[in-house]
């Protein structure tokens, strides 16, 4: 079983930054797609940005530019840097990776195929 933990949410100011984490532990993830989701209230969640091992990037039309996602395989670990926040960034921020199939995982819209989820860290920006 594998195990996804977030963490680095928490409250800023628009324009400023965070850095996101997750975390997999349970076996090795070298060959997984990892990547991030968000669901602010009332709203369906989104795709926001999609690592693969091989370390080609997605990222959402609404991040790019201000977002970026980096690996370290040796940590089994996925970050999220979030430069340039604004108040429709706020949103609950989940964590997946999936092996089998990366594409249905990573999909917009929003399958919830995920293999492995983590359990979500709040981002909150104050305008």
């Amino acid at each position: 079983q594998v195990q996804l933990v977030e963490a680095g949410g928490g409250l800023v100011q628009a324009g400023g930054s965070l850095r996101l984490s997750c975390a997999a532990s349970g076996r090795t993830f070298s060959s997984q797609t990892m990547g991030w989701f968000r669901q602010a209230p009332g709203k369906e969640r989104e795709l926001v940005a999609a690592h693969t091992w091989t370390g080609i990037t997605y990222y959402a039309d609404s991040v790019k530019g201000r977002f970026t996602s980096s690996r370290d395989h040796a940590k089994n670990t996925v970050y999220l840097r979030m430069n340039s926040l604004k108040p429709e960034d706020t949103a609950v921020y989940y964590c997946a990776a999936d092996e089998t199939a990366p594409r249905r995982c990573f999909s917009q819209p929003v399958l919830n195929e995920c293999e492995y989820w983590g359990q979500g860290t709040q981002v909150t920006v104050s305008s």
